[in-house]
């Protein structure tokens, strides 16, 4: 498999997460039980590591395979990983661990899902564009 292969793999791939995480942005308007807003997040934190991993093995196997070498965008790629599985990690537990039967309990942890998921789509989106920028040489 050539280089460029797995680079775009590995673009479908960020595609398909991003695409995921715009999804995830609705979760706290379309749930509207808190058992259901539990099943839910823990299914979305599911997947969400699921596609994550899957984004960082192909980078990372495109970058051993292809040589690439450890550029500051490469090493950011790995840092804005990381930041958003803790933050993933974090919003599950939160959820997992509140009284959602509390109605203000509730809406306060429907409010931070909201949130996060919008900062997570930012950070996916910045990655995004700084790589075309990069792939354009600017």
């Amino acid at each position: 498999m050539e280089v460029t292969q797995m680079l775009s793999g590995h673009s479908i791939l960020v595609d398909i997460f991003l695409g995921f995480l715009v999804l995830g942005i609705v979760i706290p308007f379309i749930v509207k039980s808190p058992a259901g807003f539990k099943k839910a997040s823990f299914v979305y934190t599911m997947i969400f590591q699921a596609l994550a991993t899957m984004v960082a093995f192909a980078g990372i196997v495109a970058v051993f395979t292809g040589d690439l070498g450890w550029p500051l965008t490469t090493i950011l790629m790995m840092i804005i990983w990381a930041i958003m599985m803790f933050i993933e990690i974090k919003k599950h537990k939160f959820v997992k661990l509140a009284n959602l039967e509390n109605e203000g309990t509730f809406k306060v942890i429907k409010s931070a899902f909201f949130k996060i998921s919008i900062v997570q789509v930012l950070l996916v989106v910045v990655m995004m564009v700084i790589m075309i920028m990069k792939a354009n040489g600017q």
